[in-house]
């Protein structure tokens, strides 16, 4: 981690200065300026087309009353796309515009994903809100105490929000 640490605060600052150096030698200051104020701009354009199709997508799987695990994997790197993008240099334009592609973007956070299983556990907790009667009701663990035991708990509520079941607890059908 130490060394990860390293390359982000001195080797990327370092390659986008020798980056600056060379390019700059070669079409000038102004067109090098001007191609990072269009690699932002395009960065920003993108980010938002990507990013309200990622939004549109997991929104429809919420709707499908599933976990939108692949829109929050594009969501996370798209704003790490965005974020490099709008850094002034050429390398991190080069890792923004990477990151934009979505079939690498869902490769990346599988790999990172299995990674993060592997090293250990992993907790979740989600959410929800029931709609209909304006109550909150909170997901996970119930108030249980401690943590699992080398086992696999998977802890979930059931909403019917699709009216098969009235106000009285009787199915609906005769």
């Amino acid at each position: 981690m130490g060394l990860i640490l390293l390359f982000v605060f001195i080797g990327v600052p370092l390659i986008e200065i020798m980056l600056f150096i060379k390019i700059g030698g070669a079409i000038g200051m102004t067109m090098t300026v001007l191609v990072v104020i269009i690699t932002a701009l395009i960065g920003s354009y993108l980010l938002r087309a990507q990013g309200l199709a990622t939004m549109r997508h997991a929104q429809a799987s919420m709707d499908r009353a599933e976990l939108p695990v692949e829109s929050v994997i594009h969501g996370i790197f798209l704003l790490l796309a965005g974020a490099f993008l709008l850094t002034p240099g050429f390398f991190t334009d080069a890792v923004g515009f990477v990151l934009f592609v979505p079939s690498f973007r869902l490769a990346l956070g599988r790999r990172i994903l299995s990674a993060v299983m592997a090293r250990g556990s992993v907790s979740m907790h989600a959410s929800r809100s029931h709609w209909q009667s304006g109550q909150s009701r909170q997901g996970g663990r119930g108030g249980r105490p401690g943590g699992t035991a080398g086992g696999t708990i998977i802890d979930g509520e059931i909403i019917d929000v699709a009216g098969d079941v009235d106000s009285d607890g009787d199915d609906d059908e005769t």
